[in-house]
């Protein structure tokens, strides 16, 4: 087997050793999330890793993954959020206040009135009941509760209503990085072909540019969407926190079955490895599951706690790797 590992950089993966060692292991190319840095974290990350990419190792590719529609919490003191309580989500980048979530996203709240009043954080790995909701602030129960810290994603469900465009900071990021030949793009929150033919525009014909799926219209397009793609990003963490865990089990299963005949590499991303985030081992499930996937015709796996937090990003990825590894 032939696929492509693409190892998610982050406090655990921050020093060029580190790189190497992943490269070593089986990484085919990097990927760093952009919405978790600011204008001078961006621009370390990029001068450390121009000197990897271009001097020690040229034919690596970093992916940078841009926000689009995708929205996400503001800026606040991390809290943990326990179950009962209730919580304010208000229209505004930041927040002081304790028990406050700041929600930088007019369309959220023009949204949460149509939802099904669920709201879910960060992977669905925190869930809040509506109780009301305004033009810039909603009210809600905490019915799974956790620890929350600033920008990580947000979901209604049963909610259509999204802007779909590049924001502020996404447009900032490209700006400063569409000069750089070794860079690439991952858009999320995808919604069909008509708003990724709009991003292929602004990019040079060249550039590598992702579509991640987390969307149901997204799955349901995807050949579609794969007409102004170089990938297609099955993201099963974002699409479970839209669909529900059967939800998203079915999409995926659908998606899967049009994975051969689609124009374009897919490439799959969300837990694949997830319990190696904590342990050096995988559980046997998961690599069931790997090998299934691509004997299905994925051509491709998405590394991200598991290298970018995780405590064992280097065996992560050499685990990744094992089938093309024997097959070599």
């Amino acid at each position: 087997m032939n696929y492509e590992i693409i190892a998610s950089l982050g406090p655990a993966s921050a020093a060029p050793e580190t790189w190497r060692a992943m490269t070593a292991a089986g990484a085919s190319s990097f990927r760093l999330n952009t919405s978790h840095l600011d204008a001078g974290q961006l621009d370390g990350w990029l001068e450390k890793l121009e000197a990897f990419c271009t001097r020690e190792q040229p034919d690596m590719r970093v992916i940078l993954d841009l926000q689009g529609s995708k929205w996400r919490l503001g800026e606040f003191s991390p809290f943990t959020l326990q179950p009962g309580q209730e919580v304010m989500l208000i229209r505004g980048a930041e927040c002081t206040e304790r028990g406050c979530l700041p929600v930088p996203h007019a369309d959220f709240f023009a949204a949460a009135a149509q939802s099904d009043g669920w709201v879910v954080l960060n992977d669905a790995r925190i869930v809040l009941e509506v109780l009301t909701a305004e033009a810039d602030r909603v009210r809600a129960r905490v019915g799974v509760g956790g620890e929350i810290v600033p920008r990580k994603g947000i979901t209604l469900g049963g909610a259509s209503q999204r802007v779909e465009q590049l924001g502020d900071r996404d447009q900032t990021v490209v700006e400063r990085t569409r000069s750089l030949p070794w860079v690439g793009y991952a858009v999320s929150y995808v919604k069909d072909a008509v708003e990724m033919r709009r991003y292929r525009q602004i990019f040079d014909p060249q550039t590598q540019l992702i579509a991640k799926l987390e969307r149901r219209s997204a799955v349901e397009g995807a050949a579609e969407i794969a007409s102004a793609a170089d990938r297609l990003w099955l993201c099963r963490g974002d699409l479970g926190a839209e669909l529900g865990l059967r939800g998203m089990a079915e999409a995926a299963w659908e998606f899967t079955q049009e994975v051969r005949i689609l124009p374009v590499p897919a490439v799959l991303a969300g837990q694949v490895l997830e319990h190696m985030t904590a342990h050096a081992e995988p559980t046997r499930s998961e690599i069931t599951t790997i090998y299934a996937s691509l004997a299905q015709g994925y051509r491709g796996l998405v590394l991200s706690d598991e290298t970018a937090v995780g405590a064992y990003p280097v065996e992560s990825v050499r685990t990744a790797a094992l089938f093309r590894q024997e097959a070599a």
